[in-house]
């Protein structure tokens, strides 16, 4: 993995976390810019449009959540990848975090050396579904993971990146049955700890976005797709 393609945009309040950050990433090769607040965040975001947003939630101006919404709505930066790094720990932060569109939640003290692997494990993933793109088409359904794009009956519609992915996954494997285990190992990863209500929050959001016919509860077992 060539590290020196991606960039990362590192935002905190605290100027020792940011050089903390700044100092590890840039060591590993990284590209690294920093904002101290979430106004500064999204106008860096949309010069420098990094693959990667490290986000603290209790921020000045504007808060990381807000941060992160507002960061979504940049085109180029839809399906890139968006940390949270905080000193919160109760769970609804937590469910807002990845409600919100985060691709992990972390909270501190940072771990600098345990941290770095789980970025290198993200843009390790992300390879590996890039190498693997396709088109899905189940009855009025189209799934083209190339363009991370879903159309019913010919219709655009968007999907944020995790709820993407999770429909990818379940329509690669139609009618096989997953626990919420086997989803946030194959979506989230086994390096990145996810509440199992997340994945019931994602299922239901697809649902409301593609119809209730294609994703199956299994009940007490799990989630599957029925392609017929």
């Amino acid at each position: 993995m060539d590290k020196k393609r991606y960039k990362i945009l590192v935002v905190d309040d605290d100027p020792d976390i940011v050089e903390l950050l700044k100092y590890n990433l840039s060591s590993e090769g990284y590209k690294i810019k920093s904002a101290s607040n979430g106004l500064q965040a999204v106008a860096l975001a949309k010069e420098f449009m990094p693959d990667l947003t490290i986000l603290d939630i209790m921020m000045p101006k504007m808060d990381g959540v807000e941060t992160c919404r507002q960061i979504r709505t940049i085109p180029e930066l839809k399906n890139k990848f968006i940390i949270f790094l905080t000193a919160r720990s109760e769970e609804y932060s937590e469910i807002a975090a990845f409600e919100i569109g985060a691709d992990d939640y972390i909270t501190k003290p940072i771990k600098p050396r345990a941290m770095i692997s789980r970025i290198n494990a993200l843009f390790r993933r992300e390879l590996k579904k890039n190498s693997r793109n396709s088109i899905i088409s189940t009855r009025n359904l189209e799934i083209d993971r190339s363009s991370y794009t879903v159309k019913i009956n010919s219709k655009k519609i968007s999907l944020p990146k995790k709820e993407f992915e999770l429909l990818f996954f379940l329509a690669q494997n139609p009618n096989q049955v997953f626990s919420r285990d086997d989803l946030l190992k194959n979506i989230w990863g086994s390096d990145v700890y996810v509440l199992a209500r997340t994945v019931d929050v994602h299922i239901r959001k697809v649902r409301e976005k593609i119809g209730d016919g294609f994703i199956i509860t299994i009940k007490g077992v799990g989630y599957k797709f029925s392609g017929d």
